[in-house]
C-alpha cells in the first residue's frame, strides 16, 4: 500500500441545531481526485471496509474524506431521516472543497451512504461535485425486489458510477440494469462476478478480499479519468 498517504482526524459542522461530526481525511501526496466517502447504514467511517477502500484508492492517487452521520456519532442504530443525512452530505463535501481546493471533486459511498449522496445531488445540494461513485447502490430491501429507491437517480444531473456484484441481495440486477439504461449516458454498470452486497465473494472464484478491493479502486480511478478526458 501507499506508504506516503496523509491521515488526518477532523471535525466536521453540519449545521448549528444538528451539530459535529468526526471525519477522517486521507490524502496521498500525489492525490489527482477526492471522493466524499459515505459510510453504510450499520457501520460508522472507521468501518474496515472503509477503511481497505480508502487505503486502496489512495494507490490510485484519490483522496477521501470519511465522515460518521450524525446517528452514528451519537451510537445510535436507525440513520437520520433524509434532511440530516443530506445535510451532513453537503457539509462533508464543503470540508473536501477546502481541504483540496485544486482537485476535482466526487461524491458517493456504500450502499445508505451512496443512495444519500444521490439524493443530495437531486436536490440541487451538490454543486461542486463532478460525479457519484456508488459502492453497491441499494436498490431494494433484502427478498423484496423493487426500484422505487431508483426514481430520484433520474433528477441526478452529473454521471454516476454502479459498482455492483451479481449476489447482491439489494440490488437485482434485472431491476438495476433496466434503470441504468433509462439513465443512458449519466450511468455506467461495472459488474463484480460473485460479489455480494458487501462485495464478499465466493471461494471458488480464487480471488482474495483485497483483490476484489484493487479491482473495484482501479476501476473508480478508470471512471475519473475518463470523466475529466470527456470534460
Amino acid at each position: 500500500m501507499t506508504s506516503k498517504v496523509t491521515k488526518k482526524s477532523l471535525r466536521i459542522n453540519v449545521s448549528k441545531s444538528i451539530g459535529d461530526v468526526s471525519a477522517l481525511f486521507y490524502s496521498p501526496y500525489n492525490a489527482e481526485y477526492v471522493l466524499v466517502f459515505a459510510h453504510g447504514a450499520g457501520a460508522g467511517m472507521e468501518n474496515k471496509s472503509m477503511e481497505q477502500f480508502a487505503l486502496g484508492l489512495a494507490e490510485e492517487r484519490i483522496a477521501t474524506l470519511r465522515f460518521n452521520f450524525p446517528y452514528m456519532e451519537k451510537g445510535k442504530k436507525i440513520p437520520d431521516n433524509k434532511n440530516v443525512c443530506t445535510a451532513a452530505i453537503s457539509a462533508a463535501v464543503t470540508k473536501a472543497s477546502k481541504l483540496c481546493p485544486k482537485l476535482q471533486l466526487f461524491g458517493g459511498g456504500k450502499s445508505f451512504g451512496g443512495r444519500m449522496t444521490s439524493t443530495a445531488a437531486s436536490e440541487g445540494m451538490l454543486p461542486n461535485v463532478s460525479g457519484i461513485v456508488f459502492f453497491g447502490f441499494p436498490l431494494h430491501a433484502p427478498g423484496k425486489p423493487s426500484n422505487e429507491r431508483a426514481e430520484h437517480l433520474y433528477r441526478v444531473n452529473i454521471p454516476m458510477l454502479f459498482l455492483q456484484g451479481t449476489r447482491d441481495a439489494l440490488a437485482s440486477l434485472d431491476l438495476l440494469k433496466p434503470v441504468c439504461d433509462k439513465l443512458g449516458k449519466k450511468a455506467e454498470l461495472f459488474i463484480i462476478e460473485g460479489a455480494d452486497h458487501s462485495f464478499h465473494v465466493p471461494k471458488e472464484k480464487n480471488m482474495k478480499e483485497s483483490d476484489v478491493i484493487e479491482l473495484i479502486c482501479k476501476e473508480v480511478k478508470r471512471w475519473l479519468i475518463q470523466l475529466s478526458i470527456i470534460n
